[in-house]
């Protein structure tokens, strides 16, 4: 839960690839694998799907401009990159990204409470590649929750904030 919470802070300073030593350790031990790729795979897809919720936003308040970033950038969070959705969309909105780490938080506790083991490798919705295959339904069924989620908490929250987004991106 904590590492779902702290991953995309981590990737903000460049941090999150400390942990891929960490990873290469777990892989070699008689683990087989890592328990924290999985959690990486899911704050990637999390962020992604927050930025598609933020180009509903933009949509309903026909800022054009905005919502081809925030559809662009939902497609790379998707597939991992997830930088373009986190700096370019979510943190100058806020919400958004509050909705993709407080979710990746719940979903990372639920990988970790069902021991997921993965190998390291692509982020997003391919990682379910680099997931060991016993863990697959649990994984898939995370993962359908990470797309849904994060979208519909950053629409509902759109609605609650105090300044709208057409006055954070004229700033």
């Amino acid at each position: 839960a904590i590492y779902g919470l702290l991953y995309a802070p981590l990737v903000i300073t460049g941090l999150h690839h400390m942990f891929l030593a960490v990873d290469f350790q777990l892989m070699g031990s008689s683990l087989g694998g890592t328990y924290l790729w999985p959690i990486v795979a899911i704050s990637n897809i999390c962020q992604g799907s927050a930025a598609f919720g933020a180009w509903f936003v933009y949509k309903r308040r026909k800022m054009v401009k905005e919502e081809g970033l925030a559809l662009t950038s939902c497609i790379s969070g998707m597939l991992g990159v997830t930088e373009p959705a986190m700096f370019g969309v979510n943190l100058p909105l806020k919400y958004p990204f509050i909705a993709a780490i407080s979710t990746s938080c719940v979903l990372g506790a639920i990988v970790g409470m069902n021991n997921v083991l993965g190998k390291v490798g692509v982020g997003g919705v391919p990682a379910f590649i680099s997931i060991q295959k016993e863990f697959w339904p649990v994984y898939l069924i995370v993962t359908a929750i990470a797309i849904v989620v994060p979208c519909i908490l950053t629409i509902v929250m759109s609605h609650f904030s105090k300044q709208k987004a057409k006055e954070i991106v004229e700033d």
